[in-house]
């Protein structure tokens, strides 16, 4: 927990936000998109907009970042670090960048990796809300899925947002969708951002941060938020 930077030592109000961000590198993911995936969240990171969303508020952001795919198959890219300055920001940024995936091979067990999510959560700072961004492009195929992972985790309380990335997989693109509006997006003010494909994932997560984050500069989430797909 050195990279914490001190963070849990302080009271909730000295964090406003846990953002916890997880990016899918299941079988269903080849090499190229996992790299249009990482550089897409590390480019986002470092968007003027971005940028000043993590640092206006009073209190900083914590954020911790991890991939996901087999039940047995989470593996952490950013340990918990506060966000203080555009340096923070970059730190980051270049983490993910360089970072490469630990497997390729694994099916797609997203209740796990919402399980993994609450372990990462329980272990960071004490932070005022708290966020889970799970990004992805299948449906769960392996192990438990959502609804367990709700009934046997405390993540109660806690806001999980998805990111849907529309690879042309589906013969039916509203089975993946419906899939993360109905059993993954959770909690309050929880919606459902969509990536027109690996392509497509830095603008909607540029998107989809800046929601998140300019909720809590106001101090509430904005109005309608939840109400359907991003």
């Amino acid at each position: 927990m050195a990279a914490l930077c001190a963070a849990a030592t302080g009271p909730a109000s000295a964090c406003r936000l846990a953002l916890v961000l997880a990016l899918d590198v299941s079988s269903s993911v080849d090499a190229d998109e996992d790299r249009l995936q990482r550089l897409g969240l590390s480019a986002a990171l470092l968007d003027p907009e971005v940028q000043e969303a993590f640092l206006a508020g009073r209190d900083p952001v914590a954020i911790a970042i991890y991939e996901w795919s087999g039940r047995y198959n989470q593996i952490t890219i950013q340990p918990w670090r506060l966000i203080r300055s555009e340096a923070d920001l970059l730190i980051v940024s270049n983490r993910i960048a360089s970072s490469r995936r630990a497997h390729d091979d694994f099916p797609t067990a997203v209740g796990y990796a919402l399980g993994h999510a609450a372990s990462v959560l329980r272990d960071g700072p004490d932070c005022l809300f708290q966020t889970i961004d799970l990004s992805g492009d299948g449906i769960n195929n392996e192990g438990f899925g959502p609804t367990e992972a709700y009934a046997h985790f405390p993540l109660d309380g806690v806001t999980v947002n998805g990111l849907v990335i529309d690879a042309g997989d589906y013969e039916d693109p509203d089975r993946l969708i419906g899939f993360y509006m109905d059993e993954v997006r959770q909690g309050p003010g929880s919606f459902v951002e969509v990536a027109d494909g690996f392509e497509d994932f830095e603008r909607a997560m540029r998107r989809k941060l800046l929601r998140e984050l300019q909720s809590q500069m106001i101090g509430a989430r904005p109005t309608g938020a939840g109400d359907g797909a991003g």
